[in-house]
Order: structure tokens, then sequence, then C-alpha cells
């Protein structure tokens, strides 16, 4: 059989007791192909592998060997894959003034440079893509194998605003992409990144007023301000977000909102926690995000914090401490009515919110701290001090931004750290100290 050069799963995990690992896949193992055809992704293979009788081709080192699988429909083989695209991932075509991986400084690591803009990964992980890449075949795929939802960077739908958005002159309407994809029963999470002087005002009211009408197979759309760094490259000037955008931002998204509740049964748009932080707005309650469709966005975060605050059930005691809470700028306020709380309860708590250097004031997350701003703002932290820290400070590969690791960070200061999710971890782990 002829494979391509591009072709090929490598396994990076056998399910212990798995059919995979009864035939003898080991990690390590590539997959060439599945009933005699290669799969060109983890979506593909599991619909090659859906059969009751699979035939499986692959190699281990110089050797080249077929397995043949006698199993229930539908039963999972037990693989899991170095990534979840075989033939290598589609990588993001335009230039867009706001892209936030353009904004890197020199030095880092590749992976957070890589754009990917791929629309299997969007229905495999959420990933947010442009629909701008798609090849011949690749809608009609959506639709067939019905890969929904998508999660969809709009960020205008009138075609030349998009098209110096994205810095890309060959960008399709999106309005007909999602109108196909609608007609085709693909739903959609649409995302705005909201740049002030491009596609606010206006250009935002025509936006939302096409997206509205494309309900209900669009779930809902989520507006988050443009994240901008010391290190961006020269290019078409972009303006920060300022409180007054802000304002401005809540003042036409929340009349919009009433009234797709009263007419569709869902609010449908959904502004992101720093417009509420900037004008120092109280958050909607928790029944006005709706499930929280666009949580990875960083909507509606603050309000799952608040809530968990307020129904925490406090031990009987809990260490004197002291207790440092540390964070970004941006959610300082949310973290001074926890130390507040810990307090009332006798912790001798108190919090940090440390200034960005490493990218830029202007970037205020705590998810993008890095190791080089937390250890010069902490240095002078005494002894037998704990320190809590967002669990979203580290990467998924459990590092900072920086490719620092706790352990080098901990040793670095000398006191404890604690990567936490919200309130109940905090005191959950303080709690098993006492």
């Amino acid at each position: 059989m002829q494979i391509p050069d591009n072709m090929g799963a490598r396994i990076a995990t056998v399910a212990a007791g798995s059919i995979a690992a009864e035939v003898g896949l080991q990690a390590g193992d590539v997959l060439l192909a599945v009933n005699g055809a290669p799969v060109a992704d983890y979506i593909a293979y599991r619909f090659a592998t859906a059969e009751e009788e699979v035939t499986l081709l692959v190699t281990r080192g110089n050797e080249q060997w077929e397995i043949e699988i006698e199993k229930d429909e539908d039963e999972d083989l037990g693989l899991g894959f170095a990534s979840d695209v075989f033939d290598g991932m589609r990588r993001c075509r335009n230039n867009c003034v706001f892209c936030f991986e353009r904004q890197m400084p020199a030095g880092m690591r590749p992976s957070l440079n890589l754009r990917d803009d791929d629309y299997r990964l969007s229905f495999l992980h959420g990933n947010f893509i442009t629909l701008t890449n798609l090849r011949a075949g690749d809608m009609a795929r959506i639709i067939r194998e019905h890969l929904s939802p998508l999660y969809v960077s709009i960020h205008a739908t009138d075609p030349e605003v998009r098209r110096c958005l994205l810095q890309n002159r060959r960008a399709p309407d999106i309005r007909a992409q999602l109108r196909r994809l609608g007609d085709g029963g693909i739903e959609v999470h649409g995302q705005i990144v909201l740049c002030p002087g491009w596609n606010d005002g206006e250009v935002l009211e025509r936006t939302l007023d096409d997206l509205t009408a494309l309900h209900p197979t669009l779930l809902s759309v989520g507006i988050v301000p443009v994240g901008l760094t010391a290190h961006r490259p020269a290019g078409p000037d972009v303006c920060p977000l300022t409180p007054a955008d802000a304002a401005t931002l809540l003042a036409a998204v929340q009349p919009r909102q009433q009234a797709n509740l009263a007419h569709l049964g869902t609010r449908l748009i959904f502004a992101a926690d720093e417009f509420y932080l900037a004008t120092s707005q109280p958050f909607p309650l928790k029944a006005a995000y709706e499930g929280f469709p666009q949580r990875e966005n960083g909507i509606g975060l603050s309000r799952i914090f608040l809530d968990e605050l307020a129904t925490l059930r406090w031990p009987a005691h809990l260490p004197a401490g002291p207790v440092s809470l540390v964070t970004g700028m941006l959610a300082a306020p949310l973290l001074h009515e926890f130390a507040a709380r810990l307090r009332e309860h006798g912790v001798d708590a108190r919090v940090i919110a440390i200034p960005n250097t490493f990218y830029g004031g202007g970037v205020t997350v705590a998810g993008l701290l890095t190791a080089r701003d937390l250890r010069a703002a902490l240095a002078d932290c005494p002894h037998g001090q704990a320190i809590f820290l967002p669990a979203a400070t580290l990467n998924t590969d459990g590092i900072f931004l920086d490719d620092t690791t706790p352990r080098e960070l901990e040793r670095a200061l000398g006191v404890p750290l604690y990567f936490c999710t919200g309130p109940k971890a905090v005191v959950k782990r303080l709690a098993a100290c006492c």
C-alpha cells in the first residue's frame, strides 16, 4: 500500500486492558492505515474504527504489519495519539491586526508562536478558527460528518472590515459560510475580538444584527477586548480598550441581551469579564450566563469565582497564616473580597497583584504571568508564608510561559507555592494544614 509521506499517527498511549494492548500495540508505534486507507486525523480514525471488523496497518522501527481485530461496534481500541491531526496542523493564513501570537517576545518556545486555524481542532477542542483556509471538500465533510459545534472567530460580518482586521484580502464572506453551516445543521459559537476604531460602533451593531439572524444554529457570541503586548510588531494602529470603551460596549450589549431573551429565549451575546472589571459594574448573575458557553473565552469566570466564594462551607479551624493570594492586576478586586473573608475566619491573608513586565502593562490577566515577574514581585516574601497562585498561570504542560517549572520557582523563593482553581481549593488546602 502506498502511504503519503505526511500520513501516519504516532501512538502516544495504549490503555491498559484495552484491545490495543491485547494485540500488542505500544507507545511509539505508528498507525499508517485503517481498513486499507490512510486516516488524516483523529475524527477519521474514530469513524474508521467504529466497525466490528477493523484492520490496522502499523509500523515499529523498520517493521510493518497488519493487525485484524474483531470487536463490538463503536468499541474503542484504547489508543491515544501524539496529535489529533495526523497529516499536519492547518496553520493560520491571516495576519490579524490583533493577533496575540504575533506579539510574543523573541526567544519563546515555538509552540507559543504556533497559529493553528484547523476546523478539526475546533470541533475536538473548541479552538476558535476563521474559516479562511478551508480546502475543497472541507465544508462538505464538516456537514456530512456533523462536526458540530464549531468555534468561529467572526470579529465583523462586513466583508471589507473583516478582511482588514484579518489582513487577508481573500477572506470569504463569513455570513455566507455561517449560513451554509447552519443550513447543514452545524451549530457555531462565535467570537468577536473588539478593537476600538475598527469593529466597534456601527460596525459592531451591524455584526450583532447579522449574527442574531443566524440563531438558532448560532448558539452564542462572545465579545472580548483586544490584548496588546509591548512586543507588538509594527503594523496597523490598534488602540487598547479604555474604561469608556468598555462602558460603551456594555451599554450596547445589555439591551440586546434582554431583547434576544424575550424574542429568542437566549441572550445570545455575552461580554467578557474584562468589560465589567474595567467599569466596576457588577457581574450578571449565574443564570444570565446560560450555562457558560463562552467560559474558555474568559466570559463568566468571575461570576463562577464569586458564587463559589458565596457558597463556601468554611471549616471550623484554619491556620492563621500568613497567606498571600497572587493574581494579575485585572482580578485583584475579586481576590480582595476573598482575602477579606479569609481574615474573618482568622487567616492573615493579603493580596499581591503583580504587574506584567514580561508582556507589558497592557496585559493584566493572571494566566499570562511569568515566573520571572512572579519571582521579582515575591522575592521579599518571608519564609513560612504560603503563596497561592491561580492554576491558570501554568500551561497544560505544567510550566510557566517562560519555561520555568513550579519547583524551580519555589526553590528560588524559598516558600511553598500552591496552585488552585478557586476559593474552595484554597480553603481545602489551608484546612489540610491544620
